[in-house]
């Protein structure tokens, strides 16, 4: 019999990762063009009809070995995503072999290095420190802001609010980041943390991210949190912060902040052309 032939509905690849619980939607713009938009965007981070996301990535060409642009769940962009970061940094190291390499986003270059045993490092860059780089509304130091709780703002290519607590169990996250996240300090919306100080060298710490809610683990928060916690002497440079998700360890260093730990690439899938079709 001859071989019998359809045309088969157009599809689009897709990658699942997480890096300790925060997880991400990849897609790969070099291997199959496409647009992303905020309604895309919010339809696939639907955990119920669409994949479901933390925060969406899209690789493409760059200056460099790769540029990723960042959405968050609710449409929303981000300049940063350092978990993200992290989980395709691993993905390409794998798949070419190189041990280090850099990626190009709104942030900046981004180096990262293959430590061994599937954990990444890469450097998020150096915090920005200064009110209108965070950004704040208006002028004032950022180690103690006018906020109750005194919280420490710093920016990783996205803003941050840091509070330090005896005990990160008894913050109702739920509320306080939703109210938090909409502070007027804060003109473009902020990541909110909770940070408890079990040692010199140890943070326990929950997150709110930005345009998400809570989430099992945040890189730019993690980093965000040890710069805050060294500024004010809570404590060194070189921290481990353990998060709901897992633990990551960040140092801030001379040349940025380098956040290293583990990820996963769950699975791999093409959104089909039907799904693609209902949001039309």
């Amino acid at each position: 019999m001859p071989e019998m032939t359809h045309s088969a509905p157009l599809s689009l690849p897709f990658m699942k990762m997480h890096g300790l619980g925060n997880d991400f939607v990849v897609m790969d713009a070099r291997t199959q063009a496409f647009e992303m938009s905020e309604s895309l965007a919010k339809a696939l981070a639907d955990r119920r009809c669409g994949v479901g996301f933390d925060q969406l990535a899209v690789i493409s060409d760059g200056a460099e070995d790769a540029h990723l642009t960042f959405y968050n769940s609710d449409g929303s962009t981000s300049a940063a995503c350092g978990n993200a970061t992290r989980c395709i940094a691993r993905f390409l190291m794998d798949g070419s072999g190189a041990k280090t390499l850099t990626l190009t986003t709104d942030r900046g270059a981004l180096h990262a290095v293959d430590q061994g045993d599937g954990i990444t490092s890469v450097n998020m860059g150096h915090p920005q420190l200064d009110w209108a780089d965070v950004p704040l509304a208006s002028a004032m130091d950022t180690l103690e802001l006018p906020i109750d709780g005194a919280p420490t703002a710093t920016g990783m290519g996205n803003p941050h609010c840091t509070f330090f607590v005896d005990d990160v169990a008894a913050i109702d996250l739920a509320v306080r980041g939703s109210e938090l996240e909409h502070h007027p300090l804060y003109p473009d919306r902020t990541n909110v943390q909770f940070a408890q100080i079990v040692g010199p060298d140890h943070i326990r710490m929950r997150v709110w991210e930005r345009g998400v809610g809570i989430t099992l683990a945040s890189g730019s928060s993690s980093c965000a949190t040890a710069v805050a916690a060294a500024r004010r002497g809570l404590t060194g440079r070189s921290v481990r912060i353990d998060l709901d998700g897992g633990t990551l360890h960040v140092d801030w260093r001379e040349d940025g902040v380098w956040m290293t730990g583990a990820t996963m690439h769950v699975f791999s899938g093409k959104l089909t052309q039907s799904f693609m079709d209902s949001l039309s």
